[in-house]
């Protein structure tokens, strides 16, 4: 979540005034993340998050993002709930962008991790995964292997500034990547961005899941690859096994990963953490003045990459 495009109180209370959910008592944006304004809104009927979709969030794609909530939900996933307008629509426009109020999700995500929260990860990495397979609506992953190059060079040599020799590095990864890239493996909706900073626990209970806006139809344990390198290390970017072996224990005792899976493992978190370190370095040297956001580290992801080039089998990530 950020703050990209400011909305004035005036233009707000008008907004709402399509709703019924209260006059507005409060309002604050919400300065995390790297993709969508938000704003918590505070009225007559409670608390709500107010969405301006902007950068790679393509307005066409909105429908998929805000269905796939509502069918997760009626699942038994719990997730944040699009709000209709008087009109029975999920979508308006506010400050020139196009925009949704989703219901407030309870909890606070965790900073510190253990082997437990790694725990109820999975276990509902793996319930999400079930619950979306009749979901109707497909959305290719616009950020999967085809789009790492490009990516790599809207970046192009600037990258150097960042770390001498990454481009170098990165050219050699991506030469790996699109000629070993696992094909034909188990697809279906994955949340494709599930960070702790979007998994919400009351407690050591795991309450919620939010941000959808990366969803897509792509491989399965391509979703599980996501999560080892975003729960799994720690703060000097070692992999800790033990939280890694309980992701994947309770993943897999929901959702069982096929012989297959398993050994293309190792490929597929070689490839979330390029995406990661590659999106990350395009926001890195682009940031919006003015924009209330602090870029994250990009080398975060280009350290754990190098963990990954090490892996020989899907043992070394907690296979037991």
């Amino acid at each position: 979540m950020a703050v990209y495009t400011d909305v004035s109180a005036d233009d707000l209370s008008e907004f709402l005034g399509r709703y019924d959910i209260g006059s507005l008592l409060s309002y604050k944006g919400i300065a995390e993340g790297v993709e969508n304004s938000n704003f918590l809104l505070h009225t007559g009927a409670g608390n709500f998050i107010l969405t301006l979709y902007e950068k790679r969030v393509a307005e066409a794609d909105l429908p998929f993002f805000l269905g796939l909530m509502e069918h997760l939900a009626a699942r038994g996933i719990n997730c944040p709930q699009p709000v209709k307008n008087k009109m029975g629509g999920v979508l308006g426009r506010i400050a020139g962008r196009p925009a949704s109020i989703v219901t407030f999700l309870d909890g606070l995500w965790i900073r510190k991790p253990n082997a437990g929260h790694c725990a109820a990860v999975g276990e509902a990495l793996a319930g999400l995964h079930l619950a979306a397979r009749d979901f109707p609506i497909k959305r290719a992953n616009a950020l999967s292997v085809e789009s790492w190059r490009p990516l790599y060079e809207h970046a192009g040599a600037r990258g150097d500034t960042v770390r001498p020799g990454l481009c170098n590095e990165i050219v050699k990864e991506l030469d790996v990547l699109e000629k070993s890239w696992p094909r034909n493996l188990p697809a279906g909706v994955i949340h494709a961005d599930m960070f702790p900073d979007n998994v919400f626990f009351l407690g050591d209970n795991l309450s919620g899941l939010i941000d959808f806006y990366f969803a897509c139809t792509d491989t399965l344990a391509y979703d599980v690859a996501i999560c080892l390198n975003c729960w799994c290390f720690e703060p000097d970017h070692s992999y800790n096994v033990t939280k890694g072996r309980a992701l994947l224990k309770a993943y897999t005792k929901v959702r069982a990963l096929s012989v297959e899976e398993r050994a293309a493992l190792p490929m597929l978190a070689r490839g979330a953490a390029m995406r990661f370190l590659l999106t990350r370095l395009v926001d890195w040297l682009a940031v919006p003045e003015g924009a209330l956001v602090k870029p994250k580290d990009p080398l975060e992801y280009f350290r754990k990459l190098r963990f990954h080039q090490s892996v020989t089998s899907a043992a070394d990530y907690g296979f037991e």
